[in-house]
């Protein structure tokens, strides 16, 4: 499979499970607010109808062979980016959440500031965007953990509304968190000594469906990935003082 970055430099990765219900509107609201934005969307082994309704409204539509879960979507999105040149991917979830109308105001962020990877965030400035209670307990710890390993606070570190350049394609095409990402990868970022901004956007309730995301995956997604970080930590520490 071809993606032609000659069109544009920029791709939209859509990472999608069973998004039947909202993946036509996701898809036609990107068409409408990034035209002639080439859109890839990785369908993760959906039983329903995710796949034939993405490639109807055009976009462009790979299903894995194996169930690899959010993670592994997305690195096969960057890889697939990487390979075929493009210098920019911003990824936009198949739920309907992430408001495809941000889209410009991530790319201008992404290109103008050099920065490697733009966050899409609900919390910067004025903007206050929807979020389960679960969810908000959550990024209210992990901006905690955060801060003394990034230096900074991140304020919506949970957001998966977020653009990358061609600098960190680099590493994410090769290796990139599997399981659950948006926290690892901030790790990723400053042990590469890359850089990060937020930019304000707007997440809605999902469109469709309804989440996996129970309040005992919660308490796991929490263990999970406070694990996770703390790896990242180590690993770092043992590399820089090698």
């Amino acid at each position: 499979m071809k993606l032609d970055p000659t069109k544009s430099p920029l791709l939209i990765l859509v990472p999608a499970l069973n998004e039947e219900g909202a993946i036509a509107g996701v898809i036609s609201e990107i068409h409408e607010h990034a035209p002639g934005t080439p859109i890839l969307v990785v369908d993760d082994c959906s039983i329903d109808g995710t796949r034939l309704v993405a490639e109807r409204m055009g976009a462009t539509v790979i299903s894995v062979p194996a169930h690899l879960g959010l993670g592994g979507c997305v690195q096969a999105g960057y890889k697939l980016a990487f390979e075929s040149g493009f210098s920019y991917v911003i990824r936009v979830d198949g739920d309907g959440q992430h408001n495809p109308a941000d889209i410009p105001r991530l790319y201008d962020a992404l290109v103008k500031s050099g920065v490697e990877m733009v966050i899409g965030s609900r919390y910067k400035g004025s903007n206050n965007g929807y979020t389960s209670w679960t969810r908000g307990v959550g990024i209210q710890i992990f901006r905690l953990l955060l801060w003394p390993i990034l230096g900074e606070t991140v304020r919506d570190p949970t957001s998966g509304f977020v653009g990358v350049n061609h600098r960190a394609l680099t590493v994410f095409a090769r290796s990139f968190p599997l399981e659950y990402p948006e926290i690892e990868t901030l790790v990723v970022l400053q042990r590469k000594r890359f850089r990060f901004l937020e930019v304000p956007c707007e997440m809605r309730p999902r469109q469709s469906g309804r989440t996996s995301i129970t309040p005992m995956k919660s308490l796991y997604y929490l263990t999970h990935v406070l694990l996770g970080v703390f790896v990242n930590v180590l690993k770092f520490d043992g590399r820089r003082r090698s």
